[in-house]
């Protein structure tokens, strides 16, 4: 099954949100927690809830993803923010635990300054304390395409974070065209190649969820900016490579491109199956 959905805002809630996606040619969807600049989540609706996951199974809804708001920073150099991260991520967990399947996806951090070495023990820090529950979620770290301080934009960074949290098979990786893009990882002229050392890395069992962006920048920038499919720097021909891969075929797919309407979402979901061989 041909998994694909864009980013929907939460509002309304999720039975909306599958409606929605549902009506644009989706099967999935990825919404933010809570506002993406941070501030308390909206108390979670039992009704709502219980209707959504009806609609999903009569509707062969495949796995939707929760991004955690931009704001949180696990590497962060205050151990106040630090503990503001984990309490936001442990609130979003336990309200993601009533929908069977989902993903939680979240940005490593940006170490500000201290280290590389010093925000990727932050980071695990606080992941092993996430699993330190029974919570079933799997938890996935997004690549990042390296600018500033972040951390996350080599594989090898993903890998030591994944290693020093004790490797729970609940931790898992999302790959973002655009961020891998950008960071370095030529997944236009050789994307057999990038998809090898991602195994030989971290270990393709870890990818479990794709961002599907275009990049309105060049290769190696790291700058970040999302393009319209096809509109930018990785091209059709890419994304085409991307969504018929063996190695990737069957993950959800969730655009993030930048939108001003619903049904231009809808017109990148149905280029995209156009793309895609049986």
């Amino acid at each position: 099954m041909f998994v694909i959905g864009c980013h929907l805002s939460s509002s309304k809630g999720y039975l909306n949100m599958g409606q929605e996606a549902l009506s644009i040619g989706g099967n999935s969807f990825q919404f933010f927690t809570r506002n993406p600049r941070g501030g308390a989540a909206k108390p979670v609706d039992e009704d709502d809830v219980r209707a959504y996951n009806a609609f999903a199974a009569e509707n062969g809804m495949g796995p939707i993803i929760a991004h955690a708001p931009y704001t949180m920073n696990p590497c962060a150099a205050t151990e106040s923010l630090r503990e503001f991260s984990l309490d936001t991520m442990r609130d979003d967990l336990a309200r993601l635990s009533m929908i069977p399947g989902s993903l939680y996806n979240f940005h490593p951090g940006s170490h500000v300054g201290q280290g590389i070495d010093t925000g990727i023990e932050l980071i695990a820090d606080t992941v092993v304390r996430l699993l330190d529950s029974d919570n079933p979620t799997q938890i996935l770290l997004e690549t990042m395409a390296g600018k500033g301080s972040e951390v996350g934009s080599r594989f090898e960074e993903i890998r030591r974070i994944i290693d020093l949290s004790g490797g729970d098979s609940r931790l898992g990786v999302t790959l973002d065209t655009c961020h891998v893009y950008d960071a370095g990882y030529n997944i236009v002229g050789n994307l057999d190649g990038v998809l090898e050392e991602f195994d030989n890395v971290i270990g393709l069992h870890r990818l479990k969820a794709i961002h599907l962006n275009d990049s309105k920048n060049p290769f190696c920038s790291h700058k970040d900016r999302h393009e319209k499919i096809g509109q930018g720097s990785i091209g059709i021909d890419a994304f085409k490579r991307i969504i018929n891969h063996k190695a990737l075929r069957d993950l959800p797919f969730l655009l993030e491109t930048p939108q001003d309407e619903l049904s231009g979402w809808g017109g990148e979901i149905a280029l995209l199956k156009s793309l895609r061989e049986n």
